[in-house]
């Protein structure tokens, strides 16, 4: 058996080796096409190897019901060393039936034409749709397709009979998508049914065409929460956050307002020092900034005391009496003296004396009478209980200065 190889694999180099020597092209091989909805690009392949020089290609198509009429071939690429040729841009029609053909060309020699049938509408890809869009209805979801695109960014509307296929799943209950729920339907717009409120569900969306039983690729999963009734925990948990976020903005609002305070009292103090003492802290009068102390300054205090302010009683003193009213009491003791109370002049003189001496105490007595009853009304009306000792003592000292 493994000679039977080597001996074909051995003609087989041999026929190329002579083919190479007689001027004879090899063909392209595995000529191909790789199409999604209206592009179609022709493929082949080519070993570099076989010849030892660069290949060009020539790639050719034209549509059946010309070929039977000896109709000229559409050039579509001329010469060309990739090994593809793009036939998206000739505008075949996609019903119709075409023949493509590719052949090589080294060093002025071609190679035999390599052909290949293409129907688009029964040999093309089916693209996957082109958009979908999720939308939460209540507690489902809103499905929004759009059909597969051409080259020129065109909706196919070729296929009448395309439709879609639609699987969705719970990505809570079932995040590898083993357990999909299925939905065929031609429908561009579709409300995916049976699903719980509140939860998370994946879709992916493929094109279908059963007459040539053709299928799209998948699109990549899209997943969306569907919506519902607000429960009744979620509204107290709702109302809580927001207290809370309440109470925090109060509680730093008043921190600030608390901080503020702090600072102006600190800075900007309501009762200022005297100007005795602003005058140690100060350079001078008119500055604003304090003097530092430096490290040589020595610090000197004093004792301070603070004394309560004395609250002195009134005193209302009697007027004093005039030299009139003191001459008319003069001349009635002199009267009396005269009327024959006293007998001589001397006894006279020395009663008048007494009488002097007499009645200086007697009126200092109602002086002071007078000056105790004035004191215990005005501490009445002062809403404070005289006390008799008190009074007496603050009127004898007025009187022990006279």
């Amino acid at each position: 058996m493994h000679q039977y190889i080597a001996l074909v694999l051995g003609s087989l180099t041999i026929h190329n080796g002579l083919g190479s020597v007689l001027g004879e092209v090899l063909v392209p091989q595995n000529v191909t096409l790789s199409t999604m909805n209206t592009q179609y690009i022709l493929i082949w392949d080519w070993d570099q190897n076989s010849t030892g020089r660069p290949a060009t290609f020539t790639a050719e198509y034209i549509a059946t019901v010309k070929l039977a009429r000896n109709k000229t071939w559409v050039s579509v690429c001329n010469g060309t060393t990739a090994a593809f040729c793009d036939f998206t841009g000739s505008n075949l029609i996609y019903l119709g039936t075409f023949m493509f053909r590719v052949r090589a060309s080294v060093d002025g020699h071609t190679s035999k034409w390599v052909q290949k049938v293409f129907c688009p509408h029964k040999d093309a890809v089916l693209g996957p749709p082109s958009k979908v869009e999720l939308a939460p209805a209540g507690n489902l979801l809103d499905v929004y397709i759009s059909a597969p695109l051409t080259s020129t960014q065109v909706p196919m509307r070729i296929f009448r009979a395309i439709y879609y296929r639609i699987e969705y799943w719970s990505q809570w209950d079932d995040p590898q998508g083993l357990k999909r729920e299925v939905l065929n339907t031609s429908h561009t717009l579709v409300t995916l049914p049976g699903l719980d409120a509140w939860t998370r569900y994946c879709v992916t969306v493929q094109a279908r065409y059963d007459y040539y039983n053709k299928a799209s690729c998948y699109i990549a999963p899209m997943c969306m929460q569907t919506e519902g009734d607000t429960p009744h925990w979620q509204i107290f948990l709702y109302f809580l956050m927001a207290l809370v976020c309440f109470l925090l903005v109060l509680l730093l609002c008043y921190a600030k307002f608390r901080c503020y305070k702090v600072l102006k009292n600190t800075f900007y103090p309501s009762n200022q020092l005297s100007y005795h003492i602003q005058e140690y802290l100060y350079d001078f009068p008119s500055s604003d900034l304090p003097c530092l102390l430096t490290p040589d300054s020595e610090l000197c205090c004093d004792r301070l005391s603070v004394c309560p302010e004395v609250v002195l009683l009134e005193v209302h003193v009697p007027p004093p009496v005039t030299e009139s009213e003191q001459d008319s009491g003069r001349h009635i003791r002199q009267d009396s003296g005269d009327s024959g109370m006293h007998s001589t002049e001397g006894g006279s003189a020395q009663q008048h004396c007494c009488s002097s001496a007499g009645s200086e105490p007697v009126g200092r007595d109602q002086e002071v009478d007078s000056l105790q009853m004035a004191e215990k009304v005005r501490m009445k009306e002062m809403g404070k209980t005289p006390v008799d000792g008190v009074v007496d003592e603050g009127v004898g000292a007025i009187f022990g200065h006279c």
